[in-house]
């Protein structure tokens, strides 16, 4: 299907308009949910003036609390996102600099050769103890960490249990384990 002179017009679209009881042609696509904007999605197909009255109705804050509004609003959403590093063409990565107190000390040891160096290790015993408690592996990172702090909260609540007290000690070890775990220098 190509597209006209009317942005969002599709040529060659056959049928009617998709309102009840309207009977022009549906040329224009507007999406079945408010929230199914990304990428291709489903739409229907409507006329010219029943896609002017969805445009004009359309709120994309409806749903959000002030919060995300405010971050969805905000001039660098998007930006602060994890990605995976990018490889390192054979060579071997750089060290982290945040392991090293001293930056001489993280410069030699990109020169040593990949046997000998000693990569520090990324949790100490506390934070292992709390990766047991979480029941997660050291390759976690922070979208894991927060993702399966909220499954324990939500399974060991007592508001999600019926008012059932009797998960309350393994509710305040997942929080003490996720309080932990969420400064340390592993997950900044």
């Amino acid at each position: 299907m190509k597209h006209g002179r009317w942005h969002g017009r599709v040529d060659g679209a056959r049928g009617r308009c998709a309102h009840p009881g309207c009977t022009e042609p549906g040329e224009f696509r507007a999406p079945l949910t408010a929230g199914d904007f990304d990428g291709p999605g489903t739409y229907r197909l409507l006329c010219l003036d029943h896609v002017r009255a969805h445009n004009a109705a359309y709120n994309f804050f409806a749903g959000m609390t002030p919060d995300e509004i405010e971050q969805a609003q905000s001039p660098i959403a998007g930006w602060y996102r994890h990605v995976r590093a990018f490889a390192h063409a054979g060579a071997d990565p750089s060290p982290a600099w945040r392991d090293f107190k001293d930056p001489l000390d993280a410069i030699a040891a990109r020169f040593q050769p990949g046997e000998a160096r000693q990569r520090p290790q990324r949790f100490d015993a506390r934070e292992r103890e709390a990766l047991g408690v979480l029941n997660l592996n050291d390759d976690a990172d922070r979208h894991a960490l927060r993702k399966r702090y909220s499954e324990l909260v939500r399974r060991f609540h007592p508001d999600r249990n019926g008012g059932d007290r009797t998960h309350e000690h393994d509710l305040r070890r997942v929080i003490e384990a996720y309080q932990l775990l969420k400064g340390s220098r592993a997950f900044a």
